[in-house]
Order: C-alpha cells, then sequence, then structure tokens
C-alpha cells in the first residue's frame, strides 16, 4: 500500500475539501430523515430478548475488538487504533453519562452508525467502520443500542487523538465522506437466495470485511470495484488475503465447509486462522450461529473468480539453503511435502497464506511463531513456536522463500530487508 506522503496529503485534502464539500453538503441535507417511533424504541431498551439479540449483534460486529483496551473494561474504550495518518483512541460506548453513551438517544446511536455522525454532529473519522455499518437496518441497530445500554456504566474519559494536521480537521473530512461514503442499509437482492442475502449483508455490514480484505489508496479509501479483494492492514504488517473461492481468488478451492471451519474453530483443512484473523475467530465469529456461518460461505462462494497475476517465477538463489533450514525447522510437523497433519499442523503446500502476492504473512509466522485461536469446537489449537531468536534476516529469507517456491506454490521470492523490516514492525 502506498500511502500520501504528509506534504502531498496536505495539498491534496485541502483542493478536495474546497471542490467537494458543497456537493457533499447538498447531499447530505437532502436524505429523508428516518421515522422515530420512541414508544417502540424506549420499550425495547429495556426487554430482554432484544438486548440478548444485541449481544449477539455486537458480537458479530465484533465491536469488544475496538471498544476494549487491554487488560481494561468491555466496551469502556482506551484503545488506540493505529492508522497512516496517526492514532485514533477508540471511544467509551458503555452507558455512563459523563464519559460514555448513557445520555444518548438512539437517534445519536443511529446517526453514528448510519451516517458517521457524533452525537452532536460532527463527522466521525472513518477508523470507525461506518462506512460499513451504515448498511446495517435499523433493527439490529436499536438491539445493539439495547445491548450497550444493558451494560454496567464504566466512568473512562475519551483520549485525544494522535491525528497531526491537517487529518486533524474534522471538516477535511468532508471531501473524504463525498468520495468514498454512501449511507444506505442494506438492500436484498430479489435475484438470490434469502441465505446468500443474510451472508451479503453480515459481511459487508456488521462484519466489514471489506475494512481489512480491500486495498486503500493513499487517501486511506476503498474503490467499490476492490470489494474483498484482500489489502495490506494498515500498521500491523499483516495481509488480509482476496476472499474470492474462484479461479485466482485468495481463497481458491476453498469449500463452504472450509470457510465455515476456519470461522468457527480458527483451523480448516486449507488453512489456520493467523495473526489478525486469530483474534476476530477468538472474539466473533466463532460464537456465530451456523445458520450465519453457512451464509457467509455462500456468499463468499459467489464473489467472481480473479484475473491471474502475471509473474515470471524465478527460483531464489537460496533454495538450497531454505530447503536445510525446512528439514530442520519445519518438517517435523509440516512435512516434507508441505501437506501438514489434518486437524493439527496447516498445510504449507496451496497455502494462500504462503503464496499471496505478498509474503509478509508467512515472514511474520516464522519470527513470532503461529498462534490459532482458543475456541469452544478447538480450545487447545497446535501452535507453532517463534524463530525470531534462532533465525537472522538472510535464514528467514531462505526458508520462507523455499516455502513459497516448492511442491505446488510458485510464489515470488522473499529477501532480507522484507524480513527486517517485518522484524521492526511492532506487534499490537
Amino acid at each position: 500500500m502506498k500511502w500520501l506522503r504528509r506534504g502531498a496529503g496536505l495539498l491534496v485534502v485541502l483542493l478536495l475539501i474546497g471542490a467537494a464539500a458543497w456537493w457533499y453538503l447538498a447531499r447530505d441535507r437532502s436524505m429523508p430523515s428516518t421515522p422515530v417511533q420512541r414508544g417502540a424504541e424506549a420499550a425495547a431498551l429495556v426487554d430482554p430478548a432484544r438486548i440478548e439479540q444485541g449481544r449477539y449483534l455486537a458480537t458479530v460486529g465484533d465491536c469488544a475488538a475496538c471498544h476494549t483496551a487491554r487488560g481494561g473494561q468491555p466496551y469502556a474504550g482506551g484503545r488506540s487504533l493505529a492508522t497512516p495518518f496517526g492514532d485514533v483512541p477508540a471511544p467509551n460506548i458503555t452507558p455512563d453519562r459523563d464519559t460514555g453513551i448513557g445520555q444518548w438517544s438512539f437517534d445519536d446511536f443511529w446517526a453514528a452508525l448510519h451516517l458517521g455522525k457524533g452525537r452532536h454532529g460532527q463527522l466521525l473519522y472513518p477508523v470507525f467502520s461506518y462506512t460499513s455499518f451504515t448498511k446495517v437496518t435499523r433493527d439490529d441497530a436499536l438491539s445493539i443500542f439495547a445491548y450497550l445500554k444493558s451494560l454496567p456504566p464504566v466512568n473512562q474519559p475519551a483520549q485525544p487523538t494522535g491525528l497531526e494536521f491537517p487529518y486533524n480537521v474534522r471538516s477535511s473530512l468532508v471531501a473524504w465522506r463525498a468520495l468514498y461514503f454512501k449511507p444506505g442499509v442494506y438492500q436484498p437482492d430479489p435475484a438470490q437466495s434469502p441465505q446468500w442475502n443474510r451472508g451479503a449483508y453480515l459481511v459487508q455490514g456488521l462484519g466489514h470485511c471489506n475494512e481489512c480484505h480491500a486495498p486503500r489508496d493513499s487517501l486511506g479509501g476503498i474503490e467499490q470495484s476492490q470489494h474483498l479483494t484482500g489489502g495490506q492492514i494498515p500498521q500491523l504488517d499483516w495481509y488480509a488475503p482476496d476472499l474470492s473461492t474462484r479461479t485466482g481468488g485468495g481463497l481458491e478451492g476453498w469449500s463452504a465447509q472450509d470457510v465455515v471451519d476456519l470461522l468457527k474453530t480458527g483451523q480448516s483443512s486449507k488453512g489456520s486462522a493467523f495473526g489478525p484473523m486469530a483474534d476476530v475467530v477468538r472474539l466473533s465469529t466463532q460464537h456465530m450461529t451456523d445458520a450465519d456461518l453457512q451464509a457467509v460461505a455462500t456468499y463468499l462462494q459467489s464473489l467472481p473468480p480473479r484475473a491471474p497475476v502475471a509473474s515470471a517465477f524465478q527460483q531464489a538463489s537460496s533454495h538450497e539453503q531454505g530447503g536445510k533450514l525446512y528439514a530442520k525447522q519445519c518438517a517435523d510437523c509440516h512435512g516434507d511435502n508441505g501437506q501438514g497433519v489434518a486437524g493439527v499442523y496447516p498445510p504449507l503446500d496451496g497455502n494462500t497464506s504462503v503464496t499471496g502476492p505478498t509474503s509478509v504473512n508467512a515472514i511474520r509466522s516464522v519470527l513470532l511463531g503461529g498462534f490459532a485461536p482458543a475456541t469452544a469446537a478447538n480450545p487447545r489449537p497446535y501452535s507453532m513456536p517463534p524463530f525470531a531468536q534462532q533465525l537472522d534476516d538472510e535464514d528467514v529469507a531462505a526458508v520462507v522463500s523455499y516455502i513459497r517456491q516448492s511442491w505446488s506454490n510458485k510464489a515470488g521470492a522473499v529477501n532480507p530487508a522484507e524480513v527486517s523490516r517485518s522484524r521492526h514492525t511492532p506487534v499490537d
């Protein structure tokens, strides 16, 4: 991902503000207001069934992952979310009256989720994934709000943002929103099945999968044509793969059951969830109903095939050295032929985390180890030890290149400089 340099960023943002502000504000004023049934909404906030449904939906949306600091109270905020433009702390969304959402009405919450606007009308930074959450229905949003209102209030003041000028000027978001944000609840496709539509709603809306699994341009926006085509996760040095299971896709050859298994247990016959995805499985997807998991798999299986990427395959000069390191450090678990052990050690032959367009996931796994999530269906997963202290940059580059270029794998080689960059990237 090539992010905008500071000086160029200032110029572009200022120009875009002047060019697009009038258009966006005119469009925003023209949007029809949503009728409010205040009596029914007030009753819903104390309905146990509604609150439980909201708990489930908040879990599907993985809300706690961002709104809970490490070691902190659930949903009390405090976690700083890194972006290429500076850090943005996630706010407290417990019902504390002074520091949380205790004084928010449902209309306030709906405006944040659906329109990306704060309680006082201020534009929210898109590190909050309202570009996806806008697709959530008003009824589901009410359930989530009821659940959040049922939580114990925690007094935890908001932290200041770490954004630099001009990104710390909220009015600069006018231009960004004009380019990349189109409010609108998900509209079912009548040509598709109810299961497909449920999967599309979850993936595009609450699941906000596109926020990681799509490339971003220099302004941090995602083009619609890049839906779920894979992308680098900013500041984390991990790559979220293309999610198409068809020819050329990042999950090519995955069955619907493979998708369900990974999301429910953290493992499938095709690979395991590591890095940021392990947390998504642990905190969110393992708790989804079987019906919703099947719906997600159905939708992902319908994604179109991808155009082949032309590449001139050239075996790394370190192939022999990498083979020796693999035999010594890796083969006992992953096998001489890279097939792994079903349900225990993931295969490396044909593994999309290995053969992806970037080698960063494989490098990070060798350096930091691979830790699959502990789930209810797989409470004691096998883990891969880290090799950062045992192998230098040349060794890691050699063994990762060997894995990416052995058996049926025909991916590009790795150089030591790539390993060095990943070695010095913060874990979280």
